[in-house]
């Protein structure tokens, strides 16, 4: 039976089965090391006989094999052990050159390269890392939201029409009428709230946005969760600081190695995460007092101002103006002007947007007035249908994964953590 390479140094002494893409030949002059990677990491092979030898020189790096042999002890060797005397029998016909160097420690090809190449270019073990981390932090959200109470939901992502946000959208035909890719969930996961009271989701969400930015993409993987019987935002915030938290112990329980493998220390999210409201940040950042929106030099300097006050690499803030929220949003009692919202930053970007909605169809109906809009327009009918019927003060938040784990990876751009990324110029592969 085949054993996985981590498996290698519990076996020393037997024989046993590997299996895997050829990472590396090196020859010597009495001796061949043949480098095994398989989904667990990677083993070395000792090849000594001529025939085998001369059978590895004719099998390029990426050829799949399945070599037999003898479990050695090696200090030097992955794990201080090696297999010797091998069989290696080809499992496909020799790989071609790949178009990246994957057996080095880190990418030399730029960005537009690796991208170009994903199909093979994933495999390298620093790109694959990224996902890896992607993965865990996956499992850390979903794990966290189902112990908190919360059911998961998949909702449709082919929608009717486009009313959640101001972002473009990606039109389509469908059976010869208009449809849209949906940019949010949100009506959706707040119309589950009536049915389960806690609910979230994983799914991908579309923005046509014409921004050419190392932050933005047309489509990302949206982590959205939404909860009913709440006071205010402040509670929203509560649970997501334990979603967070509960994210950043699966990275480091389920990924140490690619953690380690790209350099990287998790941060601790604080029991307390620190919140500023909308009109301290913007004295804080300097910012025109009239701003309606935080700009990304003003992120920044409130997220130095908390790792510097709060020893935090998160921060929030609270009551943006409303004027820049959905018409959903729940106005800040106190001052209408401002609203019961927060974005979260995460060393000094956006990371989560979150918040109180309206949950009475009178209060929805007044706010799309405002707008000039109707409560009575098909596009907001079977939505509104859900308040007409009863429910509970809720709220919720969304978190953009390739976003979060770029934060934490220290990635330059969100496409070096996106598996096939789609933006403004690329649709392949």
């Amino acid at each position: 039976m085949r054993i996985l390479n981590h498996e290698i140094p519990s076996a020393v002494g037997q024989t046993v089965t590997v299996a895997g893409w050829i990472h590396r030949r090196r020859r010597l002059a009495a001796v061949s090391f043949l480098v095994l990677r398989d989904r667990s990491g990677l083993s070395q092979i000792v090849v000594k006989t001529p025939e085998t030898q001369a059978q590895l020189d004719e099998l390029g790096e990426e050829t799949v094999v399945q070599v037999t042999g003898t479990v050695a002890a090696n200090p030097q060797a992955p794990g201080g052990a090696e297999i010797v005397d091998p069989v290696i029998e080809p499992l496909t016909e020799p790989a071609e050159t790949p178009p990246i160097e994957l057996w080095r420690p880190s990418v030399s090809a730029g960005l537009p390269v690796v991208l170009d190449n994903a199909p093979v270019a994933l495999r390298h073990p620093a790109i694959r890392a990224n996902w890896e981390v992607a993965a865990a932090a996956l499992h850390g959200y979903r794990s966290s939201l189902d112990k908190q109470g919360f059911t998961e939901i998949q909702t449709p992502k082919i929608v009717g029409t486009a009313t959640e946000s101001g972002a473009n959208v990606f039109a389509l035909d469908y059976f010869g009428g208009p449809a849209y890719l949906a940019q949010s969930p949100q009506f959706y996961k707040q119309t589950m709230v009536g049915v389960f009271e806690r609910v979230y989701e994983v799914g991908p969400v579309f923005r046509a946005e014409p921004h050419d930015t190392v932050r933005h993409l047309a489509e990302y993987v949206s982590l959205d969760a939404e909860l009913g019987f709440i006071s205010d935002h402040r509670d929203v915030l509560a649970v997501l600081r334990n979603v967070l938290a509960d994210m950043l112990r699966s990275v480091g329980d389920r990924a140490g190695t690619a953690l380690e493998r790209l350099g990287v220390t998790l941060p601790e999210i604080p029991t307390e995460v620190p919140v500023l409201h909308f009109s301290e940040a913007l004295k804080l950042a300097g910012a025109n007092p009239d701003e309606p929106d935080l700009a990304p030099a003003d992120e920044r300097a409130i997220g130095e101002w908390a790792l510097r006050e709060h020893g935090s690499e998160f921060v929030a803030v609270e009551g943006y103006p409303m004027v820049k929220r959905p018409f959903y949003t729940n106005p800040q009692p106190s001052d209408p002007r401002w609203s019961n919202s927060f974005d979260l930053l995460f060393k000094g970007v956006e990371l989560v947007t979150g918040g109180q909605r309206l949950h009475r169809y009178s209060d929805y109906v007044a706010a799309l007035a405002a707008r000039g809009e109707s409560a009575d327009a098909p596009e907001y009918r079977s939505y509104l249908q859900t308040f007409k019927h009863g429910m509970p003060p809720h709220g919720g938040f969304a978190i953009g994964l390739e976003r979060f784990v770029a934060r934490l990876t220290g990635a330059e751009n969100v496409r070096e953590v996106t598996l096939f990324p789609r933006d403004l110029h690329r649709l392949t592969p």
